[in-house]
C-alpha cells in the first residue's frame, strides 16, 4: 500500500515473532533452514521495493488515445449508410449546438467508427468523463468559449490524466511541454501541471481563446490544436482557402492525422451530446470525494497515504501533478487532496512528525573540483536527472559546499536499472545468487582478516544494515549470534564479507 513505516513495523515484528517462538522458527533444522532463505527472499524483494518506490521513480503514465484513435484508416471510399445519416440529421436538429457540425461524409465515417469497433473505447472514455465535465464546462462557460469543446479530452485522452502521447503531450488535454508553459502551466522534474485536471483545463480555455482569435473559425482552430498554429497558417497561404474543408478536401496542405481530427471531434460531440440515441449505456464512474491539505515541500506522499490509511495509488491517482513520490524540494506549500474525512489525519501526522521523518533523502556536498557531470558518474546516478532534481541544468557549475539531492536511494547496481517489468526476474535471480553464496561460505569461510564491524546507529535494521554492508541477514545473525533482530545503538556487529563494506 506503500505505508513503508508501518510496513518495517509488521516485519520487524512478524521475524521476532517467528525467532522467539517457542515452536517456532528454529525448532528443528529443516524449518530453520527454510526460515533463513525466506529471510533472505524477503530481503531481496525489500530491496526491490525500495529501488522502485523511492520518491524519485517517475510515476506510471498510460499511452494517449490520440495516437492510436488517429493511426486507424477510416476507408474513404466506403460511403456513410443512409441510415446513419438520417439518424444524425434527426439528431442535430433537436438537440443544441454551440459550435458547426457538418453531415458530410467525414463526420458520419467516424459515427459509424465510434458505433461500431471503436464502442468499448467511447463508452469507457464518456463514463470516465463524467466526472471531469462539469468542472470543464464550468470554466467554458466563465470564458464564453462554446461548450461542445469540452468533448475534446475524450479524444484526446480518454479523459485520463496520466495519458501520455508518443510526443510527448501529456494530461487530459494533450499539452506540449512548450506550449503548457506558454499558457500558464508549471512543468519540470517534480510538478507537471498538464496532468492537473483543473488547472489544465484553465490553459486550454486560454490556448482555444487565442487559437479562435487567430483563425475566427472553430474548425481551423480545432485544427491548429492538432497540428499547430503555425502549420495551418502556411496552409492556408499556400491554399489560398479560408475554410477547413475546402483545405482538407485535398492530402497537399495538411497530414492526414490533423485532416481526421476535426471531424473525429465532430464526430465524438454528436454521440456525447445524446449517447442513449446512439446505442450507448453510460454507467458515469463515480469521482472520490476529497479534501485539501497544505502540505510543505520535499515531503514523501508515502507518508500522507499512511496517515490518511490508504494505498498510495490512492494519493497518487488524485494528485496525477506530482511526478514523483515527494512532493517539489522548492520552498513554498502545496496543496494536495486526500479522500474526504482524511484531511485532519494527515495534519495530525503532520504536527506529529519529525523533520527528518518527512523525507528520507540523500544529500551529496559538493567538493572543489566537482562538476554535474562528474557526481553523477561518481555516484551512479543519471546527470540530467542530477541536475533537474536540484533545478539546474547539466551544464550549470556548482561551488564546492552546496548541497545536492542526489535522486536515488542506496541499492544494488542491478536493481536500480531493473524496469518494473523486470524486477521480479532480477529478484530471482539475486535471490539464486544469495543462497548459492551461503552455500559456498558454508563450504570455504571468509577468513578473520577480512572481517569488518559495522557500529549500530539510531534507525538501524538488519535489513538496512545487509543492504548498506551488501550482506544478508541469514549472515548477519549467524556473524554475531543474534537470536532476535532488536539491535542496541552503538553495539558492533561484526562483518565477514570479501566485498567492500560501507561503514559510513
Amino acid at each position: 500500500m506503500g505505508h513503508l513505516q508501518s510496513a518495517k513495523a509488521e516485519f520487524d515484528r512478524a521475524l521476532d515473532t517467528l525467532l522467539e517462538s517457542p515452536d517456532g522458527a528454529r525448532a528443528e533444522p529443516r524449518l530453520r533452514e527454510h526460515f533463513e532463505r525466506l529471510v533472505d527472499r524477503i530481503s531481496v524483494l525489500e530491496q526491490a521495493a525500495l529501488t522502485t518506490g523511492d520518491g524519485f521513480s517517475e510515476t506510471k503514465s498510460e499511452p494517449a488515445a490520440i495516437d492510436a484513435l488517429l493511426a486507424i484508416e477510416t476507408f474513404e471510399s466506403t460511403a456513410p449508410k443512409a441510415a446513419t445519416a438520417e439518424a444524425v440529421q434527426a439528431d442535430l436538429e433537436a438537440t443544441i449546438h454551440d459550435i458547426p457540425i457538418p453531415t458530410n461524409d467525414r463526420v458520419l465515417r467516424y459515427v459509424e467508427l465510434f458505433q461500431g469497433r471503436l464502442r468499448e473505447f467511447l463508452t469507457e472514455g464518456l463514463s470516465r468523463g463524467v466526472q471531469y465535465l462539469p468542472m470543464i464546462q464550468a470554466t467554458f462557460r466563465a470564458e464564453g468559449l462554446p461548450l461542445d469543446l469540452a468533448y475534446i479530452p475524450l479524444i484526446e485522452s480518454a479523459f485520463k490524466p496520466s495519458a501520455l502521447s508518443r510526443a510527448k503531450a501529456r494530461g487530459v488535454w494533450q499539452f506540449m511541454r512548450g506550449t503548457a508553459l506558454e499558457n500558464g502551466l508549471s512543468a519540470d522534474w517534480y510538478l507537471d501541471e498538464r496532468a492537473d485536471p483543473t488547472k489544465a483545463t484553465q490553459a486550454a480555455a486560454k490556448y482555444l481563446k487565442t487559437l479562435h482569435g487567430m483563425f475566427e473559425d472553430w474548425h481551423l482552430a480545432m485544427a491548429s490544436y492538432n497540428g499547430g498554429p503555425g502549420r495551418v497558417k502556411r496552409a492556408l497561404t499556400r491554399s489560398r482557402k479560408n475554410d477547413f474543408w475546402q483545405l482538407t478536401s485535398t492530402t497537399k496542405f495538411l497530414p492526414r492525422e490533423t485532416r481526421d481530427y476535426v471531424p473525429m471531434i465532430l464526430a465524438a460531440i454528436i454521440i456525447a451530446k445524446n449517447p442513449a440515441q446512439y446505442g450507448f449505456d453510460i454507467v458515469p464512474i463515480v469521482p472520490t470525494l476529497t479534501e485539501t491539505v497544505i502540505v510543505p515541500p520535499a515531503l514523501d506522499l508515502r507518508r500522507v497515504a499512511e496517515w490518511a490509511e490508504v494505498p498510495m495509488d490512492d494519493i497518487q491517482a488524485l494528485n496525477p501533478e506530482f511526478r514523483r513520490w515527494t512532493t517539489p524540494v522548492k520552498k513554498g506549500e502545496y496543496t494536495i487532496k486526500v479522500p474526504q474525512g482524511a484531511a485532519d489525519k494527515v495534519r495530525e501526522g503532520l504536527a506529529a512528525a519529525e523533520p527528518g521523518q518527512l523525507n528520507a533523502m540523500q544529500f551529496h556536498t559538493v567538493k572543489r573540483g566537482e562538476t554535474i557531470a562528474s557526481i553523477a558518474k561518481k555516484l551512479g546516478v543519471n546527470r540530467t536527472d542530477l541536475a533537474e532534481a536540484n533545478y539546474l541544468r547539466t551544464t550549470s557549475r556548482v561551488n564546492a559546499g552546496a548541497r545536492l539531492i542526489i535522486p536515488r536511494m542506496p541499492s544494488a547496481a542491478l536493481l536500480a536499472r531493473a524496469s518494473s517489468g523486470e524486477l521480479e526476474k532480477v529478484a530471482e535471480t539475486i535471490v539464486a545468487d544469495v543462497l548459492a553464496q551461503t552455500t559456498e561460505e558454508t563450504k570455504s569461510p571468509v577468513t578473520p582478516s577480512r572481517a569488518r564491524t559495522y557500529k549500530v546507529r539510531a534507525g538501524d535494521t538488519l535489513s538496512a544494515i545487509a543492504r548498506k554492508t551488501g550482506t544478508t541477514i541469514t549472515q548477519l545473525k549467524s556473524w554475531n549470534k543474534l537470536r532476535t533482530t532488536n539491535l542496541k545503538v552503538g553495539t558492533q556487529l561484526l562483518i565477514q564479507s570479501p566485498r567492500a563494506v560501507n561503514t559510513q
